[in-house]
């Protein structure tokens, strides 16, 4: 089994957790965003995954995108330490809370996004910078408000799941690009939690072969 990724790629940031926590062995193999004009979008890449974007896991004859397919699939396949609670209910409410940063907060904040605003569309490091943050804030109030009502220990209560995955990476850039977070002590409170665990810290940006 192989993950595809990037030191800094939010999306396989999520899927290293997964694997993490789950004790799962792959090969890692690093496609640098920046690099060459973006290995991304090298043809033979570009063969495994159209959409150019990173992670891509290869298991066998099977080639993954997208990081939740490939977190729930890993979840399938290897049961241990579910990722999901196990009630049809409470599945959804993680789900939901997953997607609210994967779908609603991560596409705006992401590397083609920020390289497209700032060159074709122009904006200077000061309007990049305050585009970043309206979201991450946009996002971030609608979910410290779920997880008044759900979070425990974690984001669902005291185990961790698929909503902690992708909370993490968000919160790691966020602190990266200097947003405050002041407002939000519950994702402050679970970011802390998060970082007790080695699975979260080994999944680390920094601690990734190809970090620069």
């Amino acid at each position: 089994m192989k993950l595809m990724g990037y030191w800094r790629s939010s999306a396989a940031y999520r899927v290293r957790i997964a694997l993490n926590l789950k004790g799962i062995k792959v090969e890692h193999e690093s496609v640098h965003l920046v690099k060459d004009g973006g290995q991304q979008h090298a043809p033979e890449y570009a063969s495994l995954n159209p959409h150019e974007l990173v992670p891509t896991l290869v298991d066998n004859d099977l080639i993954l995108t997208q990081s939740l397919a490939i977190i729930e699939y890993l979840d399938e396949r290897f049961t241990q330490s579910p990722l999901l609670p196990s009630s049809l209910n409470e599945k959804a409410i993680v789900r939901a809370m997953a997607l609210s940063v994967a779908c609603e907060i991560h596409p705006l904040n992401n590397l083609r996004v920020l390289q497209y605003i700032a060159g074709p569309m122009g904006l200077d490091d000061e309007a990049k910078n305050s585009w970043y943050h309206h979201w991450i804030h946009q996002g971030f109030t609608a979910l410290e408000k779920q997880l008044e009502q759900y979070a425990g220990q974690y984001c669902f209560g005291d185990s961790v799941t698929l909503a902690d995955l992708c909370l993490i990476p968000q919160v790691y850039n966020a602190n990266r690009f200097g947003v405050d977070l002041t407002d939000y002590p519950q994702i402050r409170r679970i970011w802390d939690n998060c970082h007790q665990l080695d699975a979260f810290i080994a999944a680390t940006p920094e601690n990734q072969p190809d970090a620069a």
